[in-house]
């Protein structure tokens, strides 16, 4: 069994990607060919706004926003404390501070009275100027951008959809990565969306951030190629990941979201009575990067994954450490508490989910109850 079954979608999308993958090849046009453009395009309307920049990867797509909006020494920029290293590392890396704030227990995004006890906190300070808000579309799911844009908009500071997890996820008719100021996604293979290597991409709807962006992702280039307007880096989408991504896109609209909901809702029905499964909010609609279950303790969780191991059940645990507790922000300060991060940390596991699953989901849910019934 497959934590997720890349082998399997290849194997069901194998014709049309080996045809896209052979165009460039015999084109040769391997870096910035039509294909990146054509992508760019379709997914600023899927999404719905008017500028998608791919880049090399979903962590380069968040640096590059933290560059467009000038995040520096003494910012301080507000990050759940329960998410992937990369939400806080690259505001860090611009040499600003991440101040972590708590996440729902339901939902696992953002807990908006902890963010704005975090922002109260900082600014009674003094010390560090509060600048932007990252929120993270944990697991699939989006986060509570109603809410977080009025808590945004009263503290006038940025929003930054990280939506590494979350696209094709929705609020209402508004899809994932539309939300906040701008919005960032990667295409990290085992993403909802993803390529057959590193790829990410930035949405925004500002004409100006827009072509910043295309700059410093070609050497800060400006008119040509060998007219260099600023200090840029290199982080270009090749056009193989393109041609790639516009065939699983595809299938991603025509059946696969779908595909993914019906097999989380199998899941919950099953399970529902057992453990505590993952909420969908009320007017959401989850992508679902992962299915993620909470036991009654860390102990119970850890023999869970062992026994499913046993039965040649692949399982994760997403995360087993808050981003406060990481060694490279050990010199941080810690402005809230964050106690369902905590409890998170030591009770999620992630269980085995993607649109081709057929019945794989009854093993899982029958292992489940088995381990749980003699213990």
């Amino acid at each position: 069994m497959q934590f997720r079954d890349l082998k399997k979608q290849y194997r069901m999308l194998k014709e049309d990607i080996d045809s896209a993958m052979l165009n460039v090849v015999e084109a040769s046009n391997f870096i910035s060919g039509q294909q990146v453009n054509e992508l760019e395009k379709e997914l600023a309307e899927y999404v719905g706004v008017k500028h998608c920049i791919t880049c090399g990867n979903g962590t380069d797509a968040l640096s590059m926003m933290m560059m467009a909006w000038n995040i520096k020494e003494g910012d301080a920029v507000f990050v759940p404390d329960f998410t992937f290293f990369a939400s806080a590392e690259i505001v860090a890396f611009e040499g600003a501070t991440p101040v972590f704030y708590d996440v729902d227990m339901d939902t696992f995004n953002a807990d908006v009275e902890s963010l704005e006890k975090a922002i109260l906190a900082v600014k009674k300070e003094g010390k560090l100027v509060p600048k932007a808000i990252i929120a993270v579309d944990l697991f699939g799911q989006p986060s509570d951008y109603d809410r977080l844009e009025e808590i945004a908009k009263k503290y006038d500071l940025l929003l930054l959809e990280d939506g590494a997890q979350g696209f094709g996820g929705q609020i209402g008719t508004r899809r994932a990565c539309s939300f906040g100021d701008a919005a960032t996604t990667s295409f990290f293979p085992a993403k909802p969306l993803g390529c057959y290597g590193d790829g990410g991409a930035i949405f925004t709807n500002d004409d100006q951030i827009a072509e910043y962006l295309k700059s410093i992702r070609v050497h800060g280039k400006g008119s040509f190629k060998y007219d260099n307007v600023r200090i840029g880096w290199n982080s270009r989408l090749d056009t193989i990941q393109a041609a790639i991504l516009l065939v699983k896109l595809k299938a991603f609209k025509e059946f696969e979201l779908k595909a993914v909901n019906n097999f989380a809702d199998n899941y919950t029905v099953l399970l529902k009575d057992i453990v505590k499964t993952p909420v969908v909010a009320e007017n959401m609609y989850s992508s679902w990067a992962q299915y993620t279950i909470q036991l009654a303790s860390k102990e119970e969780r850890n023999g869970l994954q062992d026994y499913l191991k046993e039965q040649g059940i692949p399982s994760m645990v997403y995360y087993p450490k808050a981003m406060h507790e990481q060694i490279a922000f050990s010199g941080n300060k810690k402005y809230v508490e964050c106690p369902n991060t905590k409890r998170l940390c030591d009770i999620v596991l992630a269980l085995p989910i993607h649109p081709y699953m057929e019945n794989e989901y009854i093993k899982v849910s029958e292992a489940i109850k088995e381990y749980l019934s003699s213990h």
